[in-house]
């Protein structure tokens, strides 16, 4: 099989978590950077990175990086590379994303018609042709110059993998599904402790956590954009992930999920996306507000995305809700709480300084996830009768 340099973004301050699920994967980890990880892997870990990656927004096949500091140079270095071993005579392709950060070149649009200038330019010389008319399969490429090093990928996903295809209603600012997922996997939690997220909105957390509850491979049941690409990936090989991927799914399990929103409306959506995600069963949705906070369990897990921001009115309000936030989690005396949010007051209403606080940003906004640890459930004690 033909070996890539695959290169998966993600949320900034995510590494850790898609570094460990690359290597669970099995595969080697080359480079940790921000807000990206780099893998070797073969056709087939294209296919079951696509398929199995839960904190990833895509997955893309490292084309060539060079130095450039002028377009000339971005035209040359860009020509140099051999685009006919990806992209077939009748392939689409175009610049899907052009960004510079760092460097002398930064304008996205001249970026990607430089760039699609060369590529016509080499393939024309090789293919002998004055014309494409790029009727067939499609090769999206995403472009990055940092520090003036230029970085080419072919975009295998198409839509991001955060795009599961269960969230058809959602509430309003909610967390991107692979940021949740990274948020319950950054936790100790495990599918027999409680699990509690009293902001819910549309479902996602609670949703997520279903899905690591059940094994549920978050790309089993969509589409990317390589399914197309017959010239680079076998098409058996996705047909074999998704296969995997459902011998793995455990839909046995018993679970102690719930999720909490004053609006009737939203908890009516987010069970909707539970039951399009097929663990409607696995979780518990109810109206109740966060001043309603509780729980007959211990050692469970408090996990959200409190209201911030353009989501609440006021500082006022911002603050009842967060303080009421924090009179439930204090009443639950063994368990922990993982709280996203830019709202900076939550550690003095809370009463406590966070165990860990790690910045994260959630698209364009900073914010913290701050990391409120209870007690670990006593170990169970063995029987030394006899």
């Amino acid at each position: 099989m033909k070996k890539f340099e695959l290169i998966c973004p993600c949320h900034f301050g995510m590494e850790a978590v898609l570094k460990r699920e690359i290597y669970d994967l099995g595969y080697d980890v080359t480079e940790v950077t921000d807000g990206k990880v780099i893998f070797e892997g073969d056709e087939e870990a294209v296919a079951r990175a696509n398929v199995f990656l839960r904190t990833a927004e895509r997955v893309l096949i490292k084309a060539g990086s060079f130095k450039a500091t002028s377009f000339d140079e971005l035209f040359e270095g860009t020509k140099a590379i051999p685009w006919e071993d990806h992209i077939p005579e009748d392939g689409k392709f175009w610049v899907a994303k052009a960004a510079g950060i760092r460097s002398r070149l930064f304008s996205p649009s001249d970026i990607q018609s430089i760039i699609k200038k060369a590529m016509v330019d080499r393939l024309k010389q090789t293919y002998g042709r004055e014309w494409f008319d790029e009727s067939g399969a499609s090769y999206p490429l995403r472009v990055s110059i940092m520090k003036d090093i230029v970085t080419l990928g072919l975009d295998t996903t198409g839509v991001s993998l955060h795009k599961r295809g269960y969230r058809k209603l959602v509430s309003k600012a909610p967390v991107a599904e692979n940021l949740a997922a990274a948020m319950i996997m950054l936790t100790p939690w495990k599918k027999d402790r409680p699990l509690v997220d009293p902001f819910c909105g549309c479902g996602t957390i609670p949703i997520e956590a279903a899905m690591i509850a059940c094994n549920m491979a978050p790309g089993a049941g969509r589409d990317f954009t390589a399914m197309d690409w017959s010239n680079i990936i076998d098409g058996k090989l996705w047909k074999e992930a998704v296969e995997e991927a459902r011998d793995m799914e455990d839909l046995s399990v018993s679970t102690d999920i719930q999720g909490y929103d004053i609006d009737p409306d939203i908890i009516a959506a987010a069970r909707e996306n539970a039951k399009l995600a097929g663990v409607a069963d696995k979780i518990h949705f109810q109206r109740r507000p966060v001043s309603e906070l509780h729980h007959p369990g211990k050692y469970g897990f408090l996990i959200t995305n409190p209201p911030y921001g353009e989501r609440i009115g006021d500082k006022a309000e911002m603050e009842m809700l967060y303080g009421q936030f924090a009179d439930g989690f204090k009443a639950l005396d063994s368990w922990s709480a993982y709280v996203i949010t830019a709202y900076d007051g939550v550690e003095k209403l809370m009463g406590r300084k966070a165990d860990k606080n790690r910045k994260i940003y959630n698209g364009m906004m900073k914010t913290y996830y701050y990391q409120f640890m209870g007690p670990k459930p006593p170990k169970p004690r063995r029987d030394t009768a006899g």
